[in-house]
Parts: structure tokens; sequence; C-alpha cells
């Protein structure tokens, strides 16, 4: 199936608070597209369909009587297979985790419980959210990457089984899945929607898949109106209602180290998308501040991996070693020399790039770049190269540094290459969430796709 950025996926908020279709009547037919494609699209891990069903009943007749929960009251959402379920075990796709139902929600999937959200399931996930891939594929096209770590939740999006899924990200783990599944996205400032019982690794960052700004929106807030955001952080702010759209008045672009990795014709197509915007482009060059910044994030992803192995290495190092993949021993090998030295001074790395992106703020809106260094690569788990491939679902290097930043990243789908999508991300500074998710939404309105 050929994509093309003008595409519109399922959307609750056109749909159930409208009164088109009740929260039943929606769930079924969220049923009747994974009954039809998910054998191939493998985005699941396990749902709970009867459970689902009654919380649907349930929001029906609250919705009839004119007594919603909240605006996303019967919405089915599928949670990323990392995040606690009371209802449906967490196994992290890891074989040492087989079975584990800890039997409690996280405080995200908590939140959205009290909002009248249905838990329909749980998504496929990378082992333990590293790089070992599971077998979900690309809904455009099975034979390419679904991205990861969050792969079933991008997956299960662009595959119209849920208008939402929950993913998590430390590197590209929201932005770049959503780039190559066609979703918006939103990765919202660090800590800005609880994380629950996953607090122990410092670029860990939970937020929703869609097909639309309203719904992805919809659910951040009701889960920060609810809880805050991480202790000691205050959580997506902003209007509960979806922002307006707003034009920005300048954009600076952001190539960081990704720039090298992107394909000429990807390159092309996000440079002519950047061309018809009625905006001003800054570009790094055009400023010393930009300039700085692209030295200062030019590491970002090395960086950052150094960073996660040393903070994960006390959690995975008693796992049995027979229950991990080959991908996740070497990971552990390699983090087992790094010192708390080694890590004090990969902090003040970080701090130094934060201070650069810090520094930038008066000079643009926003920074915007692509998503994902082109479209969804080819993965055949069965090639002879297989196991020796370092990233089977996809680089991200376009995302890392905004995961290092600590910032706000929104992705809408605007572009196409070769039949795949390809997305655009908008970056903003700390606790910009709000306005961020406002300039997409001009962008995506005023803005006309790209397809190469």
């Amino acid at each position: 199936m050929v994509y093309h950025p003008s595409w519109r996926g399922l959307s609750f908020h056109d749909q159930v608070p409208t009164g088109t279709a009740s929260p039943r009547a929606y769930l079924e037919a969220c049923l009747e597209r994974i009954a039809a494609h998910e054998p191939v699209v493998q985005a699941f891990v396990t749902l709970n369909i009867e459970g689902a069903r009654a919380a649907a009943d349930a929001a029906t007749t609250r919705r009839a009587a004119g007594r919603p929960l909240s605006p996303i009251d019967g919405m089915p959402i599928a949670i990323k297979d990392l995040i606690e379920t009371a209802d449906m075990p967490t196994q992290m796709g890891c074989a040492a985790y087989e079975g584990h139902w800890p039997r409690r929600d996280s405080a995200m999937v908590g939140a959205l419980r009290e909002a009248g959200a249905i838990i329909l399931g749980k998504t496929v996930t990378t082992e333990l959210g590293m790089s070992e891939p599971g077998p979900t594929t690309n809904p455009w096209n099975a034979a390419h990457t679904p991205g990861g770590s969050s792969s079933g939740s991008a997956a299960a999006v662009a595959a119209g089984f849920v208008p939402v899924a929950i993913g998590t990200q430390v590197a590209g783990s929201i932005i770049r899945p959503a780039a190559y599944c066609g979703n918006w996205a939103l990765k919202p400032t660090q800590g800005g929607i609880h994380r629950g019982e996953r607090q122990g690794t410092s670029q860990s960052t939970a937020g929703p898949h869609g097909n639309t700004a309203e719904d992805i929106w919809a659910v951040a807030r009701e889960i920060s109106s609810r809880l805050g955001g991480d202790p000691g952080t205050p959580g997506v702010m902003g209007p509960m209602a979806t922002p307006a759209p707003r034009r920005p008045m300048r954009l600076a672009i952001m190539r960081t180290e990704c720039w090298p990795r992107i394909d000429a014709t990807s390159q092309a197509a996000f440079e002519r998308f950047v061309r018809s915007l009625d905006v001003e482009i800054l570009w790094p060059e055009d400023h010393p501040l930009l300039a700085a910044l692209e030295r200062a994030l030019s590491q970002a992803m090395a960086i950052g991996t150094r960073i996660t192995a040393f903070e994960n290495r006390w959690a995975y190092r008693s796992l049995p070693r027979d229950k991990i993949s080959a991908r996740m021993r070497a990971r552990l090998d390699a983090s087992a020399t790094a010192t708390a030295d080694d890590y004090a001074s990969l902090l003040a790395e970080r701090a130094a790039m934060r201070a650069a992106h810090a520094a930038i703020a008066p000079l643009a809106d926003a920074l915007i770049a692509p998503a994902c260094p082109g479209p969804a690569p080819l993965w055949n788990p069965q090639a002879p190269d297989a196991a020796a491939n370092p990233r089977p679902t996809g680089d991200p290097s376009c995302n890392a540094g905004t995961s290092a930043l600590g910032c706000p990243a929104v992705t809408l789908p605007m572009l196409a290459v070769g039949g795949l999508p390809m997305g655009v991300q908008l970056i903003g500074q700390p606790h910009q969430d709000a306005q961020m998710l406002a300039l997409a939404r001009w962008l995506h309105a005023a803005a006309a796709p790209v397809a190469m």
C-alpha cells in the first residue's frame, strides 16, 4: 500500500464526542480492523477484549446520560509492554520476564482509566526497550520495520487498531516509529507524563502516538492533569482543549549528527517542505548560537547511549544471560567497565548541550528537523546478516539530541519518500509542549505535504 501524507487515519475526537459513534460501536470497528490485519502487523502482545467491551459499554452509558468522565471517556488505547497494567502481563519483550504480571497499574495507566479510557491491549516492544526487535511489521509495507522500541504502539495507530497508543523514548523510540508509520506523536518535556515505576533511566519519557493532534493532546493532558509529571516536575502544561494553530514567525533548522546519514531523496523532500513554508528560516550557519548548538549535539547519540547503559546495568545485571538476546548481552558487557566518574563526565556533557539549547531560545519559535533519516528501512529477521545489524529498527540519530535535551518534540506526518512515511519534527524549549503542538497544527494545515 502506497503512503501519501494527505492520508488521515482513525480519529476518536471526530466521532465519539460528536455523537457520530458510541464508544461500543467505535471499539467494535477497532476490533474488526485488528481481526483483519493483526496477523500481518503483529502489533499486540496481549489483548483484553472482554474487559474492553465492558469498559466501552460503561462509557456508552455515561455518554448517553451526558456524564462522560472526560473528553477521552470511551477511547480505546494501547499500552507499550514496558508499562505495567493490572489486568495484563508486562513482559517487556524479554524472555527473562515471560509471564511477569505485577497486577498493578502504572501511574499513567491508572490516570487513563480514571478518565474513562479503555485499555485494549499491550503492544510489542523491542527487548527491554533496547535494540532487539519484536515481530511487528510496518503497516504500509510489511517488509520494512515500524521502528523501535515503540514498534507495536506506532503500528497499532497506523493500522487503525486504536486512535492512540502510549510509547516511551530514551533515544528515539516515540518520534522515530511515529515518523516511520505516518503518525502524530508527542515526546513531552522530560518527566511531563508521570512514568510510574519507570523512573530509573534519566532520559526515559512516555508519550502518545495518534492519528490527530486533538487525540494525542487530550490523552497527554488528561494524564498530567491527574498526576502532574514525574516527582518534582509539573507535567505537561497548557489548555485542556487542543491548542489552537499558531503560525511561527521564524523556525531554525536542526541538522545535528543525523544529517550526513539522510539519503539524498529524503534530504530533498525535507528541504522542499521547508522552502514551501511562509516562515523565515534560519540555518545553522546563519547564527553562531545555532552553530554552537550543532557542535554541542554532535555526539548526542553516543553520550545518551552511555548514560543509559550506566543507569540500566544495575537493573539488568542479574538477568539470566540465557534469557536475554546477544544484543542485550553485548550492551551489558560494554557498560561493565564504566565508572561513576565516567558517568559524571557524561552528565556534564549533557548539561552543556542543554545550555547551548537554552541559548538559542530568542532566535526562533522552534527548531524544525527531519524526524527520521529517511523512510523505514527494510528488515528481514531471516537475512544472513540480521544478527549483526546494530540497528534493526532504524537509526535514532535524528532524535537522540532532543532526548538528551529533555525538551518537547512533536512529529507530524508531512513527507513521503518511496511510498513510505517520513515525519517532520518541531522541537521547543522545556515546557513548551502546548506551543509546539500549536505550531505543528498550523504547519499541518497551511503547508503542502511533499511526496517524492
